[in-house]
């Protein structure tokens, strides 16, 4: 079996990579920024106990150059999945927050592969933001479907910084990739990422989000934003399958369905097994609302009004076709996050 690097080890995607890595009998090697803090890296250290032997820890920082280095010896696959995902109300500073780790990290990660001759293979956790900004931009295209062809050229570090970064990591990757000839590149574009965490410490902005309809947040409505969404199960899964198929190659788009989902209708599918029903949204918030609250969670009325009830398709048969992918139903992926998100809060 090979031995494999996943960064980000404490992460919401890469714990599940991780987990199945080691159930197929993987070597694994996983960056964390500190090992001392036993309460984020809790779920690494029990499944080290889980499978002796099997899991090594590294510490490493996506802003330190060489830092990397260390954990990728001996390594034949790098699963770079390590990197900030922030919802627009969490981000102050976009610049220092989103796109300098973003893109540095990239380069920090990439560069280490070209010291490390084992390496024949970087799979690279990207997202469908680095394939659009606004919805109206896919609205307006073939078919109004998102497929792996597409490029973000409407956000920047002042409109929607997470995009942004998206963008440019994942664009600086392929020019690293381009630079060399000895190892090969393969892309995910996942959707909103949502699926039961296996850590209590997630802070993943997908997380963040629906954890606040859950909790009744946004019980008076739901803005009219559509969403692709794939369960995190299915993009560890993606990552794997693509780390031993040496035919997999550019970019493949990792979504559930080949819809796009509101939160009115995730809260929908959620409503017949939540505890408390009632606090879910049941109807869309009026639009002036939205647009008036929006600057104040990080969200510009430029952006709003081309997103703002724009629904799009998306075409997922590539994964399908090449990498055998076999999606969960949204419905269980949203009821399966719900009842870990229970569990979670009844043991704090």
């Amino acid at each position: 079996m090979p031995t494999t690097l996943v960064t980000g080890g404490t992460g919401y995607i890469a714990l599940h990579v991780i987990k199945l890595l080691l159930e197929q009998g993987h070597k694994v090697h996983t960056t964390v920024r500190s090992v001392k803090n036993s309460t984020k890296c809790e779920p690494l250290f029990n499944l080290q106990s889980q499978y002796p032997g099997s899991l090594s820890l590294f510490e490493a920082d996506l802003l330190k150059d060489g830092s990397f280095l260390q954990a990728m010896e001996g390594c034949d696959i790098v699963h770079h999945i390590a990197s900030p995902f922030l919802s627009p109300s969490q981000i102050k500073d976009g610049l220092r927050e989103c796109v300098e780790p973003a893109l540095s990290g990239t380069r920090n990660v990439l560069e280490s592969v070209n010291q490390c001759q084992a390496v024949w293979r970087v799979v690279l956790t990207s997202s469908v933001a680095a394939m659009y900004g606004d919805s109206m931009d896919i609205h307006s295209a073939e078919n109004s479907t998102l497929t792996e062809s597409h490029w973000n050229e409407a956000s920047s570090v002042t409109n929607n910084p997470y995009y942004y970064s998206k963008v440019i990591a994942e664009r600086e990757a392929w020019k690293i990739h381009a630079a060399q000839d000895r190892w090969d590149l393969v892309v995910l574009n996942p959707g909103l990422v949502l699926g039961p965490s296996l850590s209590s410490e997630s802070v993943s902005g997908s997380l963040f989000m629906i954890d606040n309809m859950f909790r009744g947040n946004d019980r008076m409505g739901a803005a009219e934003l559509y969403f692709p969404v794939v369960d995190v199960r299915d993009v560890a899964e993606a990552h794997i399958r693509v780390g031993s198929m040496p035919s997999a190659k550019g970019r493949y788009l990792i979504v559930g369905s080949e819809e796009t989902f509101s939160m009115l209708e995730l809260a929908d599918m959620v409503r017949p097994v939540h505890r408390n029903p009632r606090v879910l949204p049941t109807r869309f918030l009026p639009r002036f609302i939205v647009y008036l609250a929006g600057p104040f969670v990080g969200v510009s009325i430029k952006w709003l009004a081309r997103n703002l009830g724009v629904r799009i398709g998306v075409d997922n048969k590539r994964s399908v076709r090449e990498l055998g992918m076999e999606y969960r139903s949204v419905e269980s992926m949203i009821r399966d996050h719900y009842e870990a998100w229970v569990e979670r809060e009844e043991g704090r």
